[in-house]
């Protein structure tokens, strides 16, 4: 197996895009994305084709890939394969990907998990489609990469309603900002703690996209700073050949 975290350094894209942007949803100039794209394929040893990302919609859906898309990308927020040669991958700009892999079963998911994903269960959907290409989840290892940390999600008192009326302990996963009425919630912990609950091993990389500016794009941060767009990373996985 391969896979990466990628970050925003070594991409063609300039100005607000700086970098390897990936974002197809992005205005950045799409010829730059194409390029950037075909170079996180080539480090994934696939052609540009072969790097697959869905239109991701903040939702709970999988969607299964035995070869390139055709036509329009699936709407869904995850993918998973058991075939060598597709490189699958999450599209993120301060929502979490997370890379599955059960590498006896030799079967690969990988997820975008942004709060509303993750509350609606894209996680135990990714296991679950795994499972349903023979993986078994006790064997299952999932890894949250870069999104955006516990000091920079500042979220409202609704917010925090919404995720303590589904289970009271989900408290936990919140903190009082300096914001009057407002908390800081823990995306990365609540994201790991669902995987562990579902029955998967799992960890996450500890980097924040709002914090570390040089390293990755955040929607955050740029909405923050006023900026018209912003430029998205992707993490990926593929199923080298035997």
């Amino acid at each position: 197996m391969r896979h990466g975290y990628f970050t925003r350094v070594g991409g063609v894209s300039d100005g607000i895009y700086r970098g390897l942007n990936i974002g197809t949803g992005s205005s950045d100039d799409q010829t730059l994305v194409a390029e950037n794209r075909r170079r996180v394929a080539a480090w994934m040893g696939v052609p540009a084709d072969h790097l697959l990302t869905a239109h991701q919609v903040h939702s709970p859906d999988v969607v299964v890939a035995r070869e390139p898309f055709a036509g329009p990308r699936p709407k869904a927020d995850a993918i998973v394969t058991d075939r060598p040669g597709i490189a699958i991958g999450a599209s993120t700009a301060d929502c979490g990907p997370v890379l599955f892999a059960d590498a006896e079963a030799r079967v690969i998911g990988a997820a975008h998990a942004g709060w509303k994903g993750a509350f609606t269960g894209v996680l135990e959907n990714t296991v679950l489609a795994m499972e349903g290409l023979g993986a078994h989840r006790d064997r299952i290892v999932a890894v949250l990469g870069p999104s955006i940390g516990p000091d920079n999600y500042e979220v409202g008192p609704e917010f925090v309603a919404r995720f303590v009326e589904a289970d009271a302990g989900n408290h936990r996963y919140f903190r009082p900002s300096k914001t009057a009425g407002h908390s800081m919630f823990d995306l990365n912990r609540y994201t790991v703690d669902r995987l562990r609950k579902a029955g998967v091993t799992a960890e996450g990389l500890g980097r924040c996209t709002y914090a570390e500016e040089e390293l990755f794009y955040s929607y955050r941060r740029t909405t923050h700073r006023r900026e018209a767009d912003y430029g998205r990373q992707v993490s990926a996985i593929v199923l080298e050949k035997e």
